[in-house]
């Protein structure tokens, strides 16, 4: 639903969206057109065709890069879990598989959520085979990263956003279907281990020993896989780059050298990256959320996520302090989403009114530049 009111008159339009894609360089472009549209004075119809032109414009990433971009992504999560460079390189090509996978099943047509159910559970099922290659110390790791390209951490952190900003029927629009994805993602991930038999990966070691620099090489990785399919600009690679950096490295001290636990350890490097972010979108020229949202999708705690699924599967096998154990990874894992959307949201809700100014004043001057050229 669009309203546009100017106090006398409002006009409310309403438009069915078939598919929620995510299109970062299409609002990066559409950002600069409304700036550009009052510094040249564009009529209407002038405004109207270039933002056809964006519109219709293609993906600066083709399909392949994408997919090759969604499986490095996930090996960089698998190598924030812990697992070694064998296995990062098993997950990334499981993962741009079954990207290519979901990829086709959207090309013909099928229904978005099973197309994910699809995707998830041919990634799982080709991550299960390579356990069977000898080599890796680290073999079952790939089957906790393979599917994370589905993990909707865009959708999640906007429908938190709209609920804080008091955006309700939008911020449950977003839930809703944040919630359908991560649903049919878990239907496929569940039917590939139920029929491959996997026994239990709950007890596998997923704090990761290596050092801040591999952190900070996985983090980049997977910040700059995922920008490939949220199509950030190529100009902000390395500020994505960098942000993830930032996110993962603060959230990895905070929690393991601090002690303080994932969901704090999440929200301090979310809330940081949205901080610096507040300034940062003067030097780079870009709104704030396609510098915040890339950054912070590599602390999405994919691991904890598998473990409640594993677990409610096979409750029935379980005693009571396995259980509890299930129990837990489920609560950490809900706070941790829930902080690193928060952290993204409120420095960005606070510094509305700050950002606004500066943008008032900006439009005040293009306003009375425009003023004083009509009346000369």
């Amino acid at each position: 639903m669009i309203n546009l009111s100017d106090g006398n008159y409002s006009i409310t339009k309403f438009k069915k969206c078939n598919k929620h894609l995510v299109d970062l360089k299409k609002i990066s472009a559409i950002s600069k057109l409304s700036w550009r549209a009052m510094e040249k004075n564009y009529s209407l119809n002038e405004y109207e065709n270039d933002l056809i032109k964006i519109t219709s414009t293609p993906k600066q990433y083709s399909p392949i890069i994408i997919a090759i971009g969604a499986g490095f992504a996930c090996g960089g999560f698998c190598k924030l879990f812990g697992c070694d460079w064998l296995s990062f390189f098993y997950t990334a090509i499981c993962a741009s598989l079954g990207f290519r996978i979901r990829f086709y099943c959207n090309k013909l047509d099928i229904n978005p959520y099973a197309s994910i159910a699809i995707a998830s559970f041919s990634a799982t099922t080709l991550a299960y085979l390579t356990h069977f290659i000898p080599g890796s110390t680290t073999p079952w790791h790939p089957l906790l990263a393979c599917s994370l390209f589905i993990v909707p951490g865009i959708p999640l952190i906007n429908s938190v956003d709209d609920l804080l900003s008091n955006y309700i029927v939008s911020g449950m629009t977003r839930a809703i279907n944040t919630a359908l994805m991560v649903g049919s993602m878990s239907f496929g991930i569940v039917l590939a281990i139920k029929i491959c038999q996997v026994n239990d990966f709950t007890i596998i070691n997923t704090r990761p020993d290596s050092s801040y620099l591999i952190y900070a090489i996985a983090a980049a990785i997977a910040s700059v896989g995922f920008s490939t399919i949220f199509n950030v600009p190529k100009r902000l690679l390395w500020v994505v780059a960098l942000g993830g950096i930032i996110s993962v490295c603060t959230r990895n001290f905070i929690n393991f050298n601090l002690n303080m636990g994932l969901p704090i350890g999440s929200f301090i490097g979310a809330m940081l990256i949205s901080i610096i972010a507040i300034k940062a979108v003067h030097y780079v020229h870009a709104p704030i959320h396609i510098i915040t949202l890339p950054s912070v999708i590599p602390m999405i705690p994919g691991v904890l996520m598998y473990r409640l699924m594993f677990g409610i599967i096979n409750v029935n096998d379980m005693d009571t302090l396995a259980f509890m154990h299930i129990f837990q990874d489920g609560i950490i894992a809900s706070l941790t989403i829930l902080a690193i959307a928060i952290g993204v949201a409120i420095p960005n809700i606070f510094a509305r009114k700050y950002l606004s100014r500066d943008k008032q004043k900006h439009f005040n001057l293009l306003l009375a530049k425009k003023l004083h050229t009509i009346l000369n």
